[in-house]
């Protein structure tokens, strides 16, 4: 049974590769059923992100990721991007067996991340699975595989600081928010910009469980096309003087060459709020906010400088829990490879078990005709006894006898072992 997890990501490839491969999310079914219908794969799972695109397979092959299957992978992977005339391998890495399943649990975790330690990879993991799932792409080698990837993430995540501090600009914004408002679902955040930054900002509050976004752009349906993904609403940029006093937080990341909130503004809106306190961070350069804002009482105002402190504090903070993190990961999949590796004795432990049963009903029949002749119950009791010991130790006894008479001292040392005896050192 061979395991293959076959990929490219933001390491090996640069986006115009990486979008080339990658899957949109209402193909994937297709593709998994198309995938597993080769002769090669038994199950399969599709990872498609911004940062990557992976395949993990189980294959019908018992060596560990032999050349033949793996071909036919990369082939299916170029047939159905239509890259055929494209040599995709410098861009691929390959990871058979237990290289697979460490690349797993690390993915899961955070540590092959662009962002060390940033929790969305493990929700896309889930998502694959269940994709996955729900097409019959996965059997019990997977399934059994993402539980125990899945179990692994959380352990990461319970026993270390992997994802506790902030390392991008817009993951310290929000946690800096959080220090200051402790109950977000009570509060409105106003978000201006409708960029890749913005766009994380209102990822991480609306996961932190925010009340309310309002999102202001000088386009205003890029603004309502991102507000709609996090249940907010938009506005123009015109209309910021008139929402501003609703906003508890203030997030902005415009590439505007002048202030986009003045002075003056802010002070009519903290004065429509009766002196409540707003956090406002700037994380634009040039500047969104006009420096006077920060002299005003209640207002908390912070930029992207006073950021970097905390985000290197934070990248610092996850590297030395990485480490910690590498350590649970190579214990978990120790774990997984001997579950694994059980796999292969039980057949040979139901093929012995069969074979006692059959013995035991043949004593046991026996017993019953001499009972049924008269015989006396103890003399019955004594030959059952008897003939049960013999017919299960007398195939073994003779192995044991042969293997010592061939000189074959590994097989009576596991006899000893398997049948827990004391060994004659005589």
């Amino acid at each position: 049974m061979s395991l293959i997890a076959l990929g490219i990501n933001h390491k090996t490839a640069p986006v115009k590769i990486r979008e080339q491969l990658s899957f949109a999310p209402d193909i994937i079914p297709d593709a998994l059923r198309d995938l597993t219908s080769q002769d090669a794969v038994n199950e399969a799972v599709i990872l498609s992100t911004c940062n990557r695109t992976e395949l993990y397979c189980q294959l019908n092959c018992d060596d560990d990721g032999s050349q033949d299957a793996t071909d036919a992978l990369i082939y299916w992977l170029q047939e159905h991007h239509g890259l055929l005339d494209t040599d995709i391998s410098e861009y691929l890495y390959l990871h058979p067996d237990k290289d697979a399943v460490k690349h797993m649990l690390r993915v899961a975790s955070g540590l092959d991340s662009l962002v060390l330690g940033e929790p969305q990879i493990l929700g896309q993991l889930k998502s694959a699975f269940s994709v996955a799932k729900e097409s019959n792409a996965i059997g019990q080698f997977l399934h059994k595989l993402f539980q125990h990837t899945f179990s692994c993430a959380k352990q990461v995540r319970t026993d270390t600081a992997i994802g506790a501090s902030p390392v991008s600009v817009a993951f310290a914004s929000v946690s800096l928010a959080k220090q200051i408002f402790s109950d977000f679902q009570h509060h409105t955040a106003l978000l201006i910009g409708a960029g890749e930054t913005i766009e994380l900002v209102a990822r991480h509050l609306h996961e932190s469980g925010i009340g309310r976004i309002i999102i202001a752009n000088r386009t205003v349906e890029k603004a309502h096309t991102l507000a709609q993904e996090f249940d907010g609403y938009a506005i123009s940029l015109s209309e910021i003087p008139t929402h501003l006093a609703e906003a508890d937080i203030v997030i902005s990341s415009t590439a505007s060459q002048l202030p986009i909130l003045g002075k003056g503004t802010v002070e009519a809106a903290i004065k429509a709020r009766k002196h409540r306190p707003i956090f406002m961070v700037d994380i634009a350069v040039p500047r969104d906010i006009e420096e006077q804002v920060g002299d005003l009482e209640d207002i908390f105002l912070y930029t992207v400088d006073d950021l970097k402190e905390i985000i290197d504090e934070g990248l610092k903070s996850r590297q030395e829990a990485a480490l910690k993190a590498e350590e649970i990961i190579d214990g978990e999949v120790s774990h997984f490879m001997n579950w694994l590796r059980s796999l292969n004795s039980i057949s040979t432990m139901c093929q012995y078990r069969e074979k006692s049963e059959a013995i035991r009903d043949e004593v046991l029949s026996n017993a019953k005709k001499q009972l049924e002749n008269g015989k006396p119950v103890e003399q019955v009791l004594n030959d059952v006894a008897r003939q049960l010991t013999n017919k299960l130790i007398h195939k073994p006894c003779v192995q044991i006898k042969q293997a010592g008479m061939d000189g074959r001292t590994d097989l009576v040392d596991a006899a000893i072992e398997l049948f827990d005896l004391q060994a004659d050192d005589q």
